[in-house]
């Protein structure tokens, strides 16, 4: 019971939803990697591949994931579009370094990948941690981010159901071995650098998911076009995505009749999804699509 409780905690506020790393686990025989790729930003050696032509979105993966969990959307989001996969600090190829794992640091590795190679403004993507990470980015660098796309981010602890922030009290390297048959660490080991360092991993997100931050405040400074995606049984309560909307712009007044009074930003909570399976919702990419096309 412990074991299992670990690798639910794990796979909470931040975590990629097992249910798409299993899958994914899966399918990597069908999957055609890009060559990939690294570039030197801020001391972290971060790995990233390129897929398509065409406008830059660069998507950001959850927790304990990887940039290969996007592998069964690439083909239609690399339709028209040039997405760049990151690996984020201590994630799939990209080991780790001396300082701890942040939101805003990772935003700022984004960025400076992004100025790296000269794709000016670009779209970003991410879910839950890469969500967070995305909306990071636009608040730190708005003059490199066109548009963002957030998927289930989590910007407060405090909003999130209290038997999450239980399970989320257990998260450290003593779970490494109890989670070493999980789909999360075979990918990890698959891949890392490092594999040794996964129990290393596993508490510097325990640090992120105990402190207490909220950086609610700063969704308000975004100045790029948002759509906000979250479950309805999501690991915090829909009324936290509307204050989110909220704050950039969204349901001050009627939108009109001829769409005049919509804010540039915008709200879609999925039916019947969780955090964990949001990801494999089948109109979660037809609608970030449609976002980022709209002029």
């Amino acid at each position: 019971m412990r074991t299992a409780a670990l690798v639910t905690a794990a796979a909470a506020i931040i975590a990629s939803p097992l249910a798409a790393q299993q899958q994914n686990q899966g399918n990597t025989a069908k999957t055609t990697r890009a060559e990939g790729h690294y570039a030197d930003v801020n001391g972290v050696h971060l790995y990233y591949e390129t897929h398509g032509t065409g406008a830059p979105l660069v998507l950001l993966h959850g927790a304990l994931g990887a940039g290969a969990m996007f592998d069964d959307n690439l083909a239609q989001l690399a339709k028209g579009r040039q997405v760049i996969l990151v690996d984020l600090q201590a994630h799939g190829h990209t080991a780790d370094i001396d300082r701890p794992l942040d939101p805003r640091y990772m935003a700022d590795d984004v960025a400076a990948l992004i100025q790296q190679l000269k794709l000016g403004r670009a779209d970003v993507m991410g879910f839950s941690l890469g969500a967070g990470v995305a909306l990071e980015t636009a608040i730190r660098h708005p003059g490199v981010v066109r548009k963002v796309v957030s998927v289930s981010a989590i910007v407060r602890r405090r909003a999130m159901y209290p038997e999450v922030l239980a399970a989320q009290a257990t998260v450290n390297a003593a779970a490494a071995d109890g989670m070493k048959q999980t789909p999360m660490y075979v990918a990890y080991h698959a891949v890392a650098p490092r594999p040794e360092d996964f129990p290393r991993l596993l508490d510097k997100l325990g640090t992120l998911m105990r402190s207490d931050f909220d950086y609610t405040p700063d969704i308000a400074r975004i100045t790029a076009p948002v759509l906000l995606v979250q479950a309805d049984d999501d690991i915090v309560p829909p009324s936290y995505v509307a204050e989110l909307f909220g704050l950039l712009g969204g349901g001050k007044k009627d939108g009109g009749f001829d769409g005049s009074g919509k804010p540039k930003s915008q709200l879609a909570i999925l039916p019947g999804r969780t955090h964990y399976d949001i990801t494999d919702d089948p109109t979660l990419m037809p609608m970030a699509i449609a976002f980022l096309d709209a002029k």
